[in-house]
């Protein structure tokens, strides 16, 4: 049973988010700030965290920043989940490392599809993990594979599970324009999959080969 934990200081919020959760076969774990969440992380490695950004004691970005800042946290699934919904928000919470920015409220069908999504990415990451140990601080290393600055940067979150909308809100360009690099990226890489090309990326970010 995945552990999920909720750290949302709205306690009728909290609660409902938690038996939402319980009654779909998860593990919940509820805290009512950033500061408790991060000492509940840390006790329970749960395997997916969803976090408020406006609380009392510590932040969502704060909590965000501890989580990385722990080894054996860094890599679990970060899904905030908040009342402020403008692009820019989101893109900051992206840019920082969330895998997701949800806007309350949400339906319960996309909070749920959105969990089951990043825990099936995040399996599949620690999959590749084993086989990879990619630098991903820099898309520096993909211009090797004949592309151009943006398909690069597009490719560098590719490979690290991001969708076309998430990539458009991380550096700030439209979807249809990231759809145009990730056509560019297949094109140029002989690909026709996502999968296909986060191999390829992940065997460069390795230290593999450039070409």
């Amino acid at each position: 049973m995945k552990k999920i934990l909720v750290i949302e200081d709205e306690a009728e919020m909290r609660r409902n988010i938690t038996k939402l959760l319980h009654y779909h076969n998860y593990e919940p774990l509820g805290a009512a700030n950033g500061r408790e969440g991060v000492e509940i992380a840390r006790k329970e490695m749960p395997d997916l965290i969803l976090c408020d950004v406006m609380m009392p004691e510590m932040d969502g970005y704060g909590v965000l920043q501890a989580v990385q800042g722990e080894a054996m946290l860094a890599r679990t699934p970060f899904i905030f989940l908040t009342a402020k919904g403008e692009k820019n928000d989101q893109r900051s919470g992206m840019n920082l490392g969330a895998d997701d920015y949800l806007t309350k409220p949400v339906a319960h069908v996309d909070l749920l599809r959105a969990i089951e999504t990043r825990l099936r990415r995040s399996e599949q990451q620690v999959q590749v993990k084993r086989e990879f140990k990619p630098d991903f601080s820099s898309p520096t290393p993909l211009l090797g594979l004949g592309l151009t600055t943006r398909a690069a940067e597009a490719l560098l979150w590719v490979c690290q599970g991001k969708t076309n909308g998430d990539i458009a809100m991380i550096l700030g360009i439209t979807e249809s324009t990231v759809k145009k690099h990730v056509q560019e990226i297949f094109e140029k890489l002989g690909v026709e999959t996502r999968g296909a090309a986060t191999v390829r990326a992940l065997e460069v970010l390795n230290g593999e080969g450039e070409g």
